[in-house]
């Protein structure tokens, strides 16, 4: 029997009826209008609940032509385990409420064989839900057209790891054919967070926040890997997937071809007036070969 990921989040995180799921996530596409003739080989997108960032998915997933892709690979922080090393799923597929998807096991044996990469059982695999809420919204865009998927686990990563793994996974990137899924929520402010930075000049705590986050996503936006890590050296924003965020600029950094990374939508979950008040931003972005 092969081993199959279980949607664990479904019926809590977000809808586990079919016709429900595929409902919700097609309104949300539908309300996007994609920029004409973009074709993202690479999106960041959140992993929050589908109530508070849902929406905000759409913004990226509504630029990847799924004609073009035949391979997935996705990349996500680890919330549970701490580990400073990428981690492959130790499952063959990953199932969804929308459909299953078969897990690219040629690609997960070159990984293993540079010995950068450990594998995670599969406890471990449901336990984290950065890589899980993407995955309704990958089978959905992806619709009828056939494909693999590569999940990566992504630890917390020193900057010349995010380097390293940035320089083996470009020969990916270079690959037309493949499509890069970035998870990330942007800053996740107040004191349950443990993180209240607030600059006055900015008016309310809410703009203080969105101007933190800004400030990051144009670091991002410079394809700049020491642009960004300065960035988080200054402010030590909460942005759980810079990680990731950041191997994907370093493969962009290794890559033969040019690329325009663009955000395209930013969201909070509640506006922040207080001290007391707590928030988590979201942030869509694609990358697109120039």
């Amino acid at each position: 029997m092969p081993k199959v990921r279980k949607p664990t989040h479904s019926g809590s995180w977000y809808d586990n009826n079919y016709a429900k799921l595929k409902a919700q996530i097609g309104s949300w596409m539908q309300d996007v209008q994609p920029e004409p003739g973009a074709h993202a080989q690479a999106i960041i997108a959140p992993h929050a609940g589908y109530s508070y960032s849902g929406h905000v998915m759409a913004y990226a997933y509504k630029h990847i032509d799924p004609s073009k892709v035949s391979r997935v690979f996705l990349l996500g922080p680890s919330h549970k385990l701490y580990t400073r090393k990428c981690m492959l799923s130790s499952t063959q597929a990953y199932e969804t409420p929308l459909g299953s998807m078969q897990i690219d096991q040629e690609v997960y044996s070159q990984l293993m064989q540079t010995g950068e990469f450990e594998m995670m059982d599969v406890d471990t695999d449901e336990a984290e839900h950065s890589l899980e809420l993407h995955t309704p919204y990958i089978v959905h865009t992806m619709g009828s057209k056939s494909f693999s998927l590569v999940p990566i686990m992504v630890g917390a990563l020193s900057t010349s790891s995010e380097a390293r793994y940035g320089a083996l996974l470009a020969p990916y990137l270079n690959d037309p054919s493949n499509c890069f899924i970035i998870s990330s929520d942007f800053c996740h402010w107040g004191r349950r967070f443990s993180y209240t930075f607030f600059d006055q000049e900015q008016g309310p705590i809410w703009k203080s926040i969105e101007w933190l986050d800004k400030e990051g996503m144009d670091a991002i936006e410079s394809q700049s890997p020491q642009r960004f890590s300065d960035y988080l050296g200054k402010y030590k924003n909460t942005i759980c997937g810079r990680h990731p965020i950041a191997v994907l600029l370093n493969m962009i950094a290794n890559c033969q071809r040019q690329y325009d990374v663009k955000f395209k939508h930013y969201a909070q979950s509640s506006k922040c007036e207080m001290l007391s008040d707590s928030s988590v931003s979201y942030a869509s972005a694609i990358v697109t070969p120039v």
